[in-house]
């Protein structure tokens, strides 16, 4: 789905810097998550765009947000895995699947033998730096078009949704004694 498939929009689609207000379509109209919808490819094409350069093109879904987030954010696998909101054996398929081809190591600690230690291979960083890249592209034009301090209101909305889905799951479902996640 593209915004264009939403077939409720003029050009521009946004109000971009230097864009005066009465140029700019009615977001009002809008509902906010079809745009998130819409929008959520941009960082993943950007990203596979910068794989493909780098002539990776084995890549499973969710392989680069693991990669991404050990070799750029260095936050532990298991807070990576518990924020793709998956099931213990589809993040276990998805490590499996990273291991063998060549992107992640697995490694027995040893100072306690029934821990298994995760890292990237040569191979997994060159993966994170082209994550990065893919990412950095997109935040580049975002603040192009948006202005650093449209870029700054937008992460700030996304907080506060992130913020509101925390809040609900953390909330018992109608009708029952069972949160949401």
């Amino acid at each position: 789905m593209t915004v264009r498939d939403l077939d409720i929009y003029g050009e521009p689609r946004y109000t971009a810097k230097g864009v005066s207000s009465d140029q700019a379509p009615d977001l009002d109209d809008v509902p906010t998550p079809a745009l998130l919808r819409a929008a959520r490819g941009a960082y993943g094409q950007s990203i596979r765009r910068a794989l493909g350069d780098r002539g990776i093109d084995d890549m499973p879904p969710n392989g680069p947000f693991v990669l991404g987030g050990i070799g750029n954010q260095g936050q532990p696998l298991g807070a990576l895995v518990q924020q793709l909101r998956v099931s213990k054996q589809a993040a276990s398929e998805l490590i499996d699947t990273l291991v063998l081809r060549g992107y992640l190591s697995r490694t027995t600690d040893p100072d306690d033998r029934r821990r298994v230690n995760v890292t990237l291979t040569d191979r997994g960083h060159e993966a994170a730096e082209a994550v990065l890249a893919g990412v950095m592209a997109v935040d580049r034009e975002l603040t192009e078009l948006l202005g650093v301090t449209g870029v700054r209101q937008l992460r700030t909305g996304l907080v506060a949704l992130c913020d509101i889905r925390d809040r609900m799951e953390s909330q018992p479902l109608p009708g029952t004694d069972r949160t949401a996640h």
